[in-house]
């Protein structure tokens, strides 16, 4: 059998997106085509199962338990989806038992309550409820009773599947959200009617047919009541469900050992990172914890968020100095720093910028951070002109001079897109303040905060509010200077600084006190080059893992594809 073959090969597919999920809504695809379980010429024919409901609505009806059914327009033969084995017919849900059922009991019995989020869209979990007296529930809510069968009407419940058989009711009776559809099964078992409720073909033909606006589309009754119910005999109904049940369980456990193994990848994957950032990690040891877990993680990492994580450690290493060795032959960054702070002492006596001022330099302990021989801490302030245009927003025109603003800004990454402009007339008046030089930093104060990345632009732009342009005094290599901010050592220092509840953001003077370590202009150069070989590796390992995830994906989708195919030869042939 199809299904049998898909769950043999489920390791080569378990990793696919969603693919836990996806299985189970193909188990459910299959229980309703009658591919899940073997026939049996002996069961009594669903069309003598639907002669039995008919004759016990009638009674029903005569003895006045219900009010007449509504009728509903018959099938058509454009209307069934599929073939079906021998022995089973269409219907219609409306032909199954009793729609919207009501209640009449004494108002002091207790009962329950089930609202919309007691409603479970997993097939095989059970609905919650609230005890509460009947005359509280009686008026404004959906009547039901133990074993009628619900379905959520309204979007996104709908296409989550949410239905539910009504079970465990306190007094056997109940009330809930007005968004559902009831039906009362007669002669049906209604774990078949709701794992049908819950199965793509249901759902999927279903959402086209939901009426209303935009976030309050419902399900009409008449889909619900007249949509082509495929039903077997009540000896294979209940054959279904035991198999369903136990592909359910099945795949629960398989999604739980999965879990588990991601669970020790990730231990493991956590474990080789903080060894290698761990502040009380000897100098000696950090090779050798490198070694292995750039070695392991190609295998440890599966998932983006687990190389979004050695990306985060790179950075880590490299504003440490533990990404490449030191070399005695550099110039120390002592020699660097005086030289910055004649270049900046330089610029105010030639320029006159009142922007440009005497700072203190930062302290080395605000880095939590033992940083090897030959690095110093420098502040923001000593080593960067601040460009500020914050403040001001200038009119925008849909064409002109380019404007940068905080979306363009990514961490790492200069985007173009979306694109601004001003007027050239605009430009003139507007970029007072400085222009930015290739190689600059820039830096977004807020929404986000501390997106870092360097100029690349080499035609007239301006810049906008909330974007600073970090300009050194000295040239140096800002690539090294973004990954450094980029780093989580510096991205929490400027976090803890920042104010602001939904949308945090940071003053310039305080972004000016901010340390910054620094190595020897020599090593910058080797920790960017170090840096880019390994992210380029990360970029590698994302693109394979996402041609794995491709190529897992479309497995499935042709496992799944060549199940229902030959379900439709196979049931066509039983129904021959």
């Amino acid at each position: 059998m199809n299904a049998e073959r898909l769950l043999a090969l489920y390791d080569r597919v378990a990793d696919a997106p969603g693919a836990v999920s996806r299985l189970r809504r193909f188990v459910l695809d299959l229980a309703v085509r009658g591919k899940l379980v073997e026939q049996d010429s002996g069961d009594e024919p669903a069309s003598v199962l639907l002669e039995r409901i008919a004759a016990e609505k009638a009674r029903l009806v005569k003895a006045k338990a219900i009010r007449k059914p509504k009728s509903v327009p018959p099938l058509e033969p454009g209307d069934l989806p599929f073939p079906l084995p021998r022995g089973w017919v269409w219907t219609q849900i409306a032909q199954l038992g009793v729609i919207s059922p009501r209640n009449d009991v004494d108002d002091g019995l207790t009962t329950s309550f089930v609202p919309m989020p007691m409603i479970s869209a997993e097939y095989g979990v059970s609905n919650t409820h609230e005890p509460r007296p009947w005359v509280e529930i009686k008026k404004g809510y959906t009547h039901f009773a133990e074993g009628d069968v619900g379905l959520a009407k309204i979007t996104p419940c709908f296409e989550n599947g949410k239905s539910t058989i009504f079970e465990n009711l306190t007094g056997g009776l109940g009330a809930g959200t007005t968004e559902l559809h009831i039906v009362r099964p007669l002669y049906v078992n209604a774990r078949y009617l709701v794992l049908f409720l819950k199965s793509p073909s249901f759902i999927e033909a279903g959402i086209p047919r939901m009426t209303g606006t935009a976030g309050q589309k419902r399900v009409p009754t008449e889909y619900f009541t007249g949509s082509p119910f495929p039903l077997p005999p009540l000896a294979g109904q209940d054959r279904i469900v035991t198999r369903v049940e136990e592909l359910m369980a099945l795949l629960n456990r398989l999604e739980a050992a999965r879990a588990a193994r991601e669970a020790a990848r990730d231990r493991l994957s956590a474990a080789s990172l903080a060894r290698l950032t761990a502040t009380d990690t000897a100098e000696e040891g950090v090779p050798v914890h490198a070694r292995f877990a750039l070695d392991a993680l190609p295998a440890l990492a599966i998932r983006p968020d687990q190389l979004k994580s050695l990306r985060e450690t790179i950075l880590n290493l490299a504003v440490r100095g533990k990404l490449v060795e030191q070399d005695s032959a550099d110039e120390p960054a002592s020699v660097l720093l005086r030289r910055i702070l004649a270049a900046k002492a330089a610029a105010k006596k030639e320029t006159g910028d009142a922007r440009i001022k005497s700072a203190p330099m930062s302290a080395t302990d605000e880095l939590s951070t033992n940083m090897p021989a030959g690095w110093v801490v420098g502040s923001f302030e000593n080593i960067f002109l601040f460009i500020d245009y914050r403040g001001k927003t200038p009119a925008k025109t849909t064409e002109g001079i380019p404007l940068i603003t905080a979306k363009n800004v990514k961490m790492g990454v200069l985007n173009r897109d979306p694109q601004e402009f001003i007027a050239a007339t605009t430009f003139k008046n507007w970029m007072t303040r400085g222009f930015p030089r290739l190689g600059d930093l820039f830096f977004t104060t807020e929404a986000p905060l501390a997106n870092v990345c360097t100029n690349e632009i080499q035609e007239p732009f301006a810049l906008a509010q909330r974007v600073i342009c970090l300009q050194p005094y000295l040239e140096m290599d800002t690539r090294y200077l973004m990954f450094a901010v980029m780093s989580d050592v510096m991205q929490r220092l400027i976090s803890r600084e920042s104010t602001g509840m939904t949308a945090k953001g940071i003053k310039a003077a305080k972004l000016k006190l901010l340390p910054i370590p620094l190595p020897p202009l020599a090593e910058q150069h080797r920790i960017v080059a170090k840096v880019d070989a390994l992210m380029a590796l990360c970029d590698r390992l994302e693109a394979a893992l996402h041609e794995a995830d491709t190529t897992r994906a479309r497995l499935l989708d042709a496992l799944i594809h060549e199940a229902l195919s030959s379900t439709a030869i196979d049931t066509h042939e039983a129904a021959a």
